[in-house]
């Protein structure tokens, strides 16, 4: 069977990751999204085992003990981190595996899975970011300037990923990283078997 890519979306805070994997993820088949395991509370609607797993602080440290994750990553006071076990598995079936990260956790996964996948998402402007940024309505004003300066320093470190992403509309970046993944499967070392017919 062939084994599925393993998909990294980054992009700073307010740059629209979320609403773009979900466009993503019903416009494309056999693609799956990797749920998140963190220590933070849950927002508002949000469900434990389908938006995140919600862990107390002692049980994600445990799991940082016993190799548990593929990158984790310590967030705003919050530990962030992607469940081992579930991505193997699913890869080794010939899922697609999605996953939405930020810089930080990336920069983790391109050392253990240089084969993976590296998307970054950029806003159309940094005034554009911030605009998304405070229409949230969720955020200090000491919060909105924190996040802002560390987008700087995301947006930067984007430029160590294999593709880059313009979110000006959610359906033209979802229609240039559907693209980006269909160029992938036909990558020649994971189509060897279509070269087997003309061996005989």
């Amino acid at each position: 069977m062939k084994q599925g890519l393993l998909v990294v979306i980054s992009g700073a805070s307010g740059t629209g990751k979320g609403t773009v994997c979900s466009a993503l993820m019903k416009e494309m088949k056999g693609i799956s999204y990797s749920i998140s395991a963190t220590t933070r509370f849950p927002r508002e609607n949000e469900r434990d085992g389908v938006n995140y797993y919600f862990l107390s602080r002692e049980a994600f440290e445990k799991m940082i003990g016993e190799g548990g994750f593929l990158e984790w990553a310590e967030v705003y006071g919050n530990y962030y981190g992607t469940p081992l076990k579930k991505i193997q598995e699913r890869l080794a079936e010939g899922q697609d595996i999605l996953l939405e990260i930020d810089t930080q956790g990336a920069l983790k996964v391109m050392e253990k899975c240089p084969e993976g996948v590296f998307i970054f998402l950029l806003p159309p402007s940094l005034e554009e970011l911030e605009r998304r940024i405070r229409g949230r309505g969720t955020e200090t004003e000491e919060s909105i300037i924190k996040r802002l300066g560390a987008a700087r320093k995301e947006i930067d470190i984007g430029r160590r990923y294999a593709y880059v992403v313009m979110n000006d509309t959610v359906k033209e970046a979802v229609m240039r990283i559907k693209a980006i993944l269909t160029a992938e499967h036909c990558r020649v070392e994971l189509n060897t078997e279509m070269f087997e017919v003309f061996e005989k």
